[in-house]
């Protein structure tokens, strides 16, 4: 059986800033479990393979059937159901929370952070490099092709002769079962796991197979086979999308990358490195196999200079503009030549070697973990392709665990965890509810979580010179391991500190220090930008018509860095109860801030009173935070028309059940669309509530609050979990991401808030 591990770092090729608090990552044991316990984890697994065209999203059971044996809680009072004439009261709710409090205590990590997925793409941003086996070597051509991530891990450990040593028959299992659960019913795979079967999923998942030891004729149901089908009937694999020789040939010229959105530049300079190279992996015979099965064309007879340009239709989001088209076309046949010969190839070299020092770099200031998935699977194999036998190379192969997550649904891997921005919530959710004194333990294993995961230091040596920010006083999405800083994050972390800050030290440990508060106060006022709002990890330093460069396809708004109604609410939240608290300290810049923050908000607000949120699906979250954000400043619904026209729009969006429900295709459309039969999804649901309650709905028309919790209550399940329903996070417009922890954390938070208001009014 699989083991989750928390806070647990073994072997020589291990660093970490604080014992490895926050870290989770799977071990396989062979010998671990009962027979009944194995046949438990067997029939969780099957049934989610007979549903898995119904419900897409594994509910993490098996983190939580471990958890809640390490953390048993003891028998529960029985669920409440109440009729739709019953009223909402006090102690309805106080029950229905303390059995979902209950609950989610059971399933928090030793640490003090709660494990769980944060994964449902079925790849992810950047290419790892020209994939061999459809690239065309001896012309030159460059036909970069994007990763699914486990993909990328799985070619990246082929290449470098390291599957077996990574990967063990149980990885490569779990692996394949992933895939497989995954693939649609017209035998193709989507951009994430509820989308639309694409040539970029369905490519590379079928490669990953192949890699893997499947063979076209093998596995149940003619898997291998309905996915090739897919492939050839929607015009083979020179219609994936491409990242474009452009940018790959612009990355040796050194432009300023330092102004594109990190994540942009993190991937495209190990890229550039390994192109810089000319690196090619091994032709092998699954190579020229694969060659065979994935094109309609010969292979050798394939016109990669028009191919460039080349994107299915299924694929297509996002078309390049004619004059991205054009530059690629002249660098391709103009520059590339030049660049590749003496005086100019010493111009290359020197480039190589800068590029080089930017990914040893990243490396060691996130400890090998770097800032993404993505970003990972490149650093690894540029650091290989530069000496197979550095540390580098196997301190890279020491941290892959860390992005491996295991579910009934199979093995993936993950964005890079969401072990603090969990925590964060949490923490407000469970104080929220009023309960604090009934779970002490819980919230004192939190609050030393939260402690732990404040990034002590900036990152190291001349780092604007690397272009990196100030992270002293951050906190990440994940641990302080990883070392990015967040403005949101960050807020979210002050926000949960300074509550802990005001509660007895008996009863939660001893608080932050007042300097730490100082410092993450720092990072969010370094971060605003010109109009108020606020970007996710760094300024925002380039241009708008960067843009038109965007290279994806399947992506918008990749390249630069931009403000984010989220990452503004946030901040506003976290300054205003700091203000509160120490009034004294940076009164002037503080008080700026706020108020170029708030007429950010007021003014990005849509027509329709709504906000789109850039990060969670999607103007229901967006909305919400929104909504947090200006409340914070001692904006409600009698005096501020932006918040009047929020609540107009919620309830013009509420469902005949009570809830709410929003699909992916918002992001992608723009436009508010319901789920599939006008569903309801508890998140999206808790969202609203929080935004009409927070609001002052409930003093207008407590009605549709009252509908809403009504459906919360009666949805809770008979161990206190929530059900897991659509997916509800996003990101870059077009991809989705799943939390698996908000669908306990959200209705507790919504139904915390409203025994408040019942308690207090």
């Amino acid at each position: 059986m699989w083991k989750l591990k928390i806070a647990e770092g073994d072997g020589p090729w291990l660093t970490t800033t604080n014992n490895h608090v926050g870290r989770q990552h799977w071990e396989f044991d062979p010998e671990a479990g009962t027979i009944q316990e194995r046949a438990h984890v067997e029939q969780l697994r099957q049934d989610f393979k007979n549903n898995r065209f119904l419900v897409k999203q594994s509910a993490d059971l098996l983190m939580r059937l471990q958890l809640r044996k390490e953390n048993p809680s003891g028998p529960l009072p029985p669920a409440i159901k109440l009729n739709e004439a019953e009223e909402v009261t006090e102690a309805a709710v106080a029950t229905t929370l303390r059995r979902a409090i209950t609950f989610y205590s059971s399933i928090q990590a030793h640490d003090g952070h709660w494990p769980a997925e944060s994964a449902g793409p079925l790849f992810f941003l950047p290419p790892l490099a020209r994939l061999n086996a459809m690239a065309n070597s001896s012309s030159g051509s460059l036909k970069s092709v994007t990763l699914h991530y486990p993909l990328k891990l799985v070619i990246a450990l082929y290449v470098t002769g390291a599957v077996n040593a990574i990967l063990s028959p149980a990885h490569q299992k779990e692996i394949m079962r992933y895939i497989y659960n995954h693939q649609n019913a017209d035998g193709g795979w989507g951009l994430h796991i509820e989308g639309h079967s694409t040539m970029f999923g369905s490519v590379l998942s079928y490669v990953a197979l192949r890699l893997l030891g499947e063979r076209p004729e093998d596995s149940e149901d003619r898997a291998m086979t309905r996915g090739q089908k897919w492939i050839l009937e929607h015009g083979g694999a020179v219609g994936i999308p491409s990242w474009g020789k452009f940018w790959l040939a612009v990355r040796f010229l050194r432009p300023r990358f330092g102004k594109m959105l990190c994540y942009c530049r993190l991937v495209y300079m190990p890229m550039s490195y390994l192109y810089g190279k000319r690196f090619v992996g091994k032709i092998t015979g699954l190579v020229r196999s694969l060659r065979q099965e994935l094109y309609v064309e010969r292979y050798h007879e394939i016109n990669w200079n028009r191919a460039r340009n080349t994107c299915a239709r299924e694929d297509l989001y996002y078309p390049h503009p004619l004059i991205q088209d054009m530059l690629w076309g002249f660098l391709h046949n103009v520059a590339e030549p030049i660049l590749t010969r003496w005086p100019f190839s010493t111009l290359r070299e020197k480039a190589l070697k800068v590029a080089i020092q930017h990914v040893h770099y990243e490396d060691k200031s996130s400890r090998y973990l770097c800032i993404g998935c993505v970003e990972k699977v490149l650093c690894l194999i540029a650091t290989w392709v530069e000496d197979p036998n550095s540390e580098a190379y196997k301190r890279h192969l020491g941290r892959i665990p860390d992005y491996f997550w295991l579910a009934e649904d199979g093995m993936k891997l993950q964005s890079f965890g969401c072990q603090m921005w969990d925590a964060a919530f949490a923490v407000q959710a469970i104080l929220s509810s009023n309960l604090a004194e009934e779970y002490g333990a819980v919230l004192r294993k939190a609050h030393d979580f939260v402690k732990a995961s404040q990034v002590q230091d900036n990152p190291p040596g001349n780092f604007s010179k690397m272009y990196r920010h100030t992270s002293k006083g951050a906190w990440t999405f994940s641990m302080q391991d990883h070392g990015w800083q967040v403005s949101d994050c960050t807020a979210e972390g002050l926000k949960a500190a300074l509550l802990f800050s005001q509660m007895q030290p008996e009863l939660v440990g001893e608080k932050i220090g007042t300097e730490s508060l100082w410092d993450a106060v720092n990072v969010i006022l370094s971060l605003q930008s010109e109009n108020g709002g606020f970007p996710a990890w760094e300024p925002q330093r380039a241009y708008s018509w960067l843009e038109k460069f965007n290279p994806t396809e399947f992506f918008e708004d990749v390249l630069i860095e931009r403000e984010y109604v989220e990452c503004t609410g946030s901040a506003l939240q976290g300054l205003m109860l700091f203000k509160k608290l120490h009034p004294g300290h940076r009164i002037k810049e503080i008080q700026s801030c706020i108020l170029k923050a708030v007429k950010y908000i007021e003014t990005t607000q849509n027509p329709d009173g709504s906000w789109y949120g850039c990060w969670g699906i999607c103007f229901t979250y967006g909305t919400w935070f929104a909504v947090e954000g200006l409340v914070a400043c001692g904006k409600s619904i009698q005096n501020s028309s932006a918040l009047h026209k929020a609540c107009e729009f919620l309830l013009s969006k509420q469902l005949p059940d009570g809830g709410w429900g929003e699909s992916y295709l918002s992001s992608t459309e723009k436009m508010y669309t319901n789920l599939k039969d006008n569903r309801s999804n508890l998140v999206q649901t808790s969202w609203a509530l929080l935004s009409l309650m927070k609001a002052g709905q409930g003093e207008i028309d407590p009605v549709p609050i009252q509908r809403g919790m009504r459906l919360l209550v009666n949805s809770q399940m008979d161990d206190g979990d929530f059900p897991q329903q659509e997916i509800t996070g996003v990101f870059m417009k077009t991809c989705t991401l799943n939390y698996s922890s908000y669908r306990n954390i959200f209705p507790i938070w919504a139904l915390g808030e409203y025994r408040r208001s019942l308690i207090f009014s």
